[in-house]
């Protein structure tokens, strides 16, 4: 499985929405899995930077993919830059 770092709140939903649709997921489908609106799985993916980590984590959950902590060696928090999340 491929690891992606986040850097930026923008990769989440972009990272999510290709998810998604590498499965053949329409939002409706999620937002019934969910047990939501499909405007709110559209929210999620435009601005998931302001989405709460349960509804993260679910829709992570959904889609198959698993959120990992972890520390980062002190020479990638260099390469890295500051992040604007």
């Amino acid at each position: 499985m491929r690891s992606t770092p986040i850097l930026l709140a923008t990769q989440l939903g972009d990272i999510l929405r290709g998810a998604r649709l590498s499965r053949g997921l329409t939002q409706t489908d999620i937002a019934r899995e969910l047990g939501i609106s499909t405007q709110a799985v559209s929210k999620l993916e435009n601005n998931a930077a302001r989405a709460s980590f349960e509804r993260i984590h679910r829709l992570c959950q959904v889609l198959g993919l698993e959120l990992l902590l972890q520390e980062k060696s002190a020479m990638n928090l260099r390469d890295a830059g500051t992040p604007e999340w």
